[in-house]
């Protein structure tokens, strides 16, 4: 991978596009991710102090609705934890798939008496509980895990999603990246057939995922990280997981850059790649690049260029990617290197044909 040749600054770019919004008022429209929800909520409120000829609308939909919004011309800006596939891809060469800064999913559990013990789990072990194959929290893999916990002989309620969700991308590739079994027979996706498991819950967003694993004791969920002040407000436990060295730890600024700065130079130009399982001892292993989905074609050119400079603003260390925004929601900033293929891609977006609504 050659990094780019010359690479414009975002404030210079900033600079270069500002001039280009009209004075008339340009509405966009952002829906998906559930996990990238609460960012885009204070990305609307910070963005309008500097734009406010700019007016954004998010909503939560869901990644799979997300990327479907961008490709049919419904959104403006499809939000995913997702890279679009291959096959979408070759099928839509004009959406754009651009990371605008870096994620986790955390694996929770409701145990009561043991939420603040951080259980150990291994990727091995959740498949085999997805696949309803460990039945009970004293299951020999997760007593050889956490030695010395006194594990209830309880049945475990798996949670998963229901709707097309990024998360499940993110859970399903760490449980296919930890065994053949789910490679072979499951997969990873938005959308997987999921094994049948007797007693299994479902839960379409973050939120509502948070909501059934704390009306459910004995349960175990996966969310974004974005969601990690709800689970601690509910109480609920958060599990350490096995990395790729063998090593078992929480998600955390450090442990999520430290499995980010393992990747981005492997970050091919469309920029579609998956971080889940990068190397190194203090890695976590449940990381993404959080996705906006965007045509290069837009309806006009003042759509175009309002677009490009709420994006630009958006990967800027000086605007959406500042701690200001990133901490509040767990995710911290691109690498200067992503960035400057991200300030790429967005500047391929301009005005040209698009689907009718």
């Amino acid at each position: 991978m050659r990094r780019l040749g010359v690479t414009l600054g975002v404030a210079a770019l900033l600079a270069a596009h500002a001039a280009a919004v009209p004075a008339a008022n340009v509405t966009l429209t952002e829906t998906g991710s559930t996990l990238l929800y609460p960012l885009f909520q204070r990305w609307v409120v910070g963005f309008a102090g500097i734009a406010p000829q700019i007016t954004l609308h998010t909503a939560a939909t869901g990644s799979g609705a997300g990327v479907e919004a961008a490709i049919d011309g419904a959104a403006q800006i499809g939000t995913s934890d997702a890279y679009m596939s291959d096959e979408q891809a070759e099928q839509n060469h004009q959406i754009l798939n651009i990371p605008v800064a870096i994620s986790a999913q955390t694996v929770n559990y409701n145990v009561p008496g043991l939420n603040s013990a951080a259980l150990r789990l291994d990727g091995p072990t959740l498949a085999g509980i997805y696949f309803g194959r460990i039945l009970y929290w004293d299951a020999r893999p997760i007593v050889a895990l956490n030695p010395g916990l006194a594990l209830p002989h309880q049945r475990i309620v798996p949670i998963r999603r229901a709707d097309a969700s990024g998360d499940s991308f993110i859970f399903t590739q760490f449980l296919d990246f930890s065994t053949q079994e789910w490679e072979d027979r499951v997969g990873y996706g938005t959308s997987v057939a999921w094994p049948a498991v007797p007693g299994e819950r479902t839960a379409s967003g973050n939120a509502a995922m948070v909501q059934a694993l704390a009306a459910t004791p004995y349960a175990l969920a996966y969310v974004g990280i974005s969601f990690a002040d709800e689970i601690a407000r509910t109480g609920l436990g958060t599990a350490k997981l096995e990395n790729q060295s063998g090593q078992f730890v929480l998600p955390s600024t450090e442990t999520v850059s430290a499995a980010a700065s393992m990747l981005d130079a492997r970050t091919p130009p469309d920029e579609r790649l998956s971080l889940v399982l990068a190397p190194g001892p203090r890695s976590y292993p449940l990381i993404n690049y959080e996705y906006v989905v965007v045509s290069t074609h837009q309806r006009d050119t003042a759509t175009a260029a309002a677009l490009r400079r709420f994006l630009l603003w958006a990967i800027s260390l000086q605007g959406g990617n500042a701690g200001g925004y990133l901490d509040a929601v767990g995710f911290i900033a691109l690498p200067d290197f992503i960035r400057g293929m991200s300030e790429h891609q967005i500047g391929l977006i301009g005005p040209g044909n698009v689907p009718s609504d």
